[in-house]
């Protein structure tokens, strides 16, 4: 069975929730949180699509991101409380859909014909942390995956992994691979507080 639309439909739940927190938080109106959770869900997968000329986006053809997005969305407005209280669990679920974001982009470059490590890399960071980026954006705070935790870096690092298995090992195996390592890394990251060294100012 394969496992990946499952953790994709994860993903985007997680992603919608945290967006749609996220402008709870910033005392959106019902419409701005919305909105903030559909860039969170889909807003990397649209600029991944944009960027290789896949168009009109996946999230354009496909409601069901669209529509799994806003379910999300007005789960986390109505359950706000529960949703802080199972903090844990939502990060694990962003964690999955991490994985899961990171794997689409980089299968995506390979189907595409641009499989070089750029590409592949670019296009499996993108997919994974544009929406969050674009929600951090909105809502005008520097975006998390620039200075702290370990996010970014594990879709890198699992993408890395997909680019040099992917000539050697079947498909699916080469995007299970990208997966664990993004998923895993990350929730390794939370686990131990791993984060990247700052660079001094002096």
């Amino acid at each position: 069975m394969d496992m990946m639309p499952v953790f994709d439909m994860i993903g985007t739940v997680a992603f919608a929730v945290l967006g749609a927190l996220a402008g709870v938080y910033k005392k959106l109106d019902v419409f701005g949180v919305l909105i903030l959770a559909l860039a969170t869900a889909v807003g990397g997968g649209i600029i991944r699509d944009v960027v290789i000329s896949n168009t009109p986006p996946m999230a354009f053809r496909d409601s069901t991101y669209v529509l799994v997005s806003l379910a999300g969305a007005l789960a986390a407005m109505l359950l706000r409380r529960q949703c802080e209280r199972f903090n844990g669990a939502i990060q694990i679920c962003d964690a999955i859909g991490l994985g899961a974001f990171a794997a689409a982009g980089a299968n995506m470059a390979a189907d595409s014909g641009y499989y070089n490590f750029v590409t592949v890399s670019f296009l499996a960071v993108v997919t994974a942390v544009g929406g969050g980026v674009i929600r951090d954006v909105f809502i005008q705070v520097l975006p998390g995956v620039f200075y702290k935790e370990i996010y970014a870096t594990a879709a890198w690092a699992g993408a890395a992994v997909f680019f040099f298995l992917y000539p050697y090992v079947s498909h699916d195996a080469a995007m299970y691979s990208c997966f664990g390592v993004t998923t895993g890394l990350r929730l390794l990251s939370l686990r131990y507080h791993w984060a990247l060294p700052v660079w001094p100012r002096n």
